[in-house]
């Protein structure tokens, strides 16, 4: 049986970084996401030039989409009301952990 490597995603289109900024300007969380973005989009971009590779920037790309994607999702979960206050931690139900 012979190796088969990994099938690498498709890099985003070359205007997808735009595309997502404007996505986040747009958005009610605009004031905490486009900071968000452009520290993780320069870190990327100090990243790439150390490294001579583009994947730190698809990376924050991709991330970036999948936030904005999911975000729809998010608010309608936040505001079906559901209360979260009984939830059960982790640590009482195994005991603490060492």
């Amino acid at each position: 049986m012979s190796a088969q490597p990994e099938e690498a995603p498709a890099p985003p289109a070359p205007a997808a970084a735009a595309h997502v900024l404007a996505q986040l300007r747009a958005d009610r969380r605009a004031g905490t996401w486009v900071t968000a973005f452009e520290r993780d989009w320069n870190k990327a971009l100090d990243d790439s030039r150390h490294t001579y590779s583009l994947t730190p920037l698809h990376d924050v790309v991709r991330t970036w989409q999948l936030r904005v994607a999911a975000a729809p999702a998010v608010d309608a979960y936040m505001d079906s009301g559901r209360d979260e206050a009984a939830f059960v931690d982790l640590d009482d139900v195994l005991g603490a952990r060492g």
